[in-house]
């Protein structure tokens, strides 16, 4: 709730009569350019909510020119959405194991990725006690109830379960590790052994064997984006997960300008409960390089595939180019915190 209720504590000054007709929104990050200062994170179980969910999402991706990471509890397999979405981030879920670093790190690698995100902030799993009550797992327990579900939803259940089955047989958790957890099944048990024994040592082994660009997602601490910084981090991004994992954790929006000054020259992006082009251009203003927009692009793959994907992508282009129009600005590097005030001061009353 606070990710999105704390939007409302930031508004606009714009400047005006400002000539803004050549106006665009292309962005440099880490060295490579993109047509748009936003792009997709990664979200795990896509295939759940739309066939060939991963392709869709990083179809509609390369076609926008803008990144979208791949993730490590995807269903589909990080080879497969390298060569059909010409992808070339990957998120990993490792647990604290030397040999599992390095295999997954050879396994990406051969794939072709360049830039490798490591997610930090889930050492061990939450308490969603929303999928409790809904009978959610991960894997699914089959059940007379997942079987009413499926049944009161035959959209869902011949185009996304049958179809992907059809075309690709049982769907797996393909990129976590050791073994292939089958998405159903009354036994298995998804790989997040060890997680809480990751530490900074292996964040270092990562630096030493991966020659790409490395990312660490979910920092929430200034200290800890100087920590990155001093391991080589190319980049971090700035996370709660969504507000997922830790109760009363910060919103990443307020410790944003405290991160962006403690982290120097290092690379600052940001995600979780962006919804509207204002949202992007608030992150910007607070010193971000770049924003990671999730649950808008997953619900669009599930209403429409990679077209509902492209076609949110480009409401969403709209609205931040619109907003920059009447905000004066001309580039991305022209929002900064000029364009901003606290919504609850009032400028020059005193």
């Amino acid at each position: 709730h606070d990710n999105r209720a704390v939007w409302d504590e930031l508004q606009f000054i714009p400047k005006t009569l400002v000539d803004t007709g050549d106006r665009g929104l292309k962005t440099t990050l880490m060295g490579k350019q993109y047509d748009l200062p936003f792009g997709i994170p990664p979200m795990g179980g896509t295939g759940m909510a739309c066939a060939d969910g991963d392709v869709a999402l990083a179809r509609a991706a390369a076609r926008n020119n803008i990144p979208m990471v791949v993730s490590g509890a995807a269903l589909t397999a990080l080879e497969r959405v390298k060569l059909e979405g010409k992808t070339a981030w990957f998120q990993a879920y490792l647990p604290g194991e030397d040999d599992v670093i390095k295999q997954l790190i050879t396994r990406v690698e051969k794939a072709g990725y360049d830039t490798l995100v490591l997610t930090v902030d889930i050492p061990v799993g939450s308490n969603r006690e929303n999928n409790v009550r809904n009978g959610y797992n991960a894997p699914l327990r089959p059940s007379l109830r997942l079987a009413l579900q499926c049944l009161a939803h035959p959209r869902w259940l011949f185009g996304t379960a049958l179809r992907s089955y059809f075309n690709h047989g049982m769907p797996h958790f393909e990129n976590m590790g050791k073994q292939r957890t089958p998405l159903v099944s009354r036994t298995a048990v998804r790989e997040r052994a060890n997680r809480d024994h990751l530490n900074w040592e292996h964040v270092a082994l990562m630096r030493r064997l991966w020659k790409g660009k490395l990312v660490i997602k979910g920092i929430l601490d200034k200290r800890d984006a100087v920590i990155a910084r001093e391991h080589g981090a190319d980049g971090i991004i700035v996370s709660n997960h969504g507000g997922r994992q830790l109760d009363s954790g910060t919103s990443p929006l307020r410790v944003l300008p405290g991160i962006v000054a403690a982290a120097s020259d290092m690379t600052v992006m940001i995600d979780s409960g962006f919804r509207r082009g204002t949202d992007v251009l608030k992150a910007l203003a607070l010193g971000a390089k770049f924003v990671f927009v999730g649950r808008p692009m997953l619900y669009a793959a599930a209403i429409g595939g990679e077209a509902g994907v492209r076609h949110a992508l480009t409401l969403l282009h709209a609205e931040v180019d619109r907003d920059m129009a009447m905000l004066g600005c001309n580039t991305v590097a022209e929002v900064t915190r000029d364009c901003l005030m606290d919504a609850r001061g009032f400028d020059g009353l005193f």
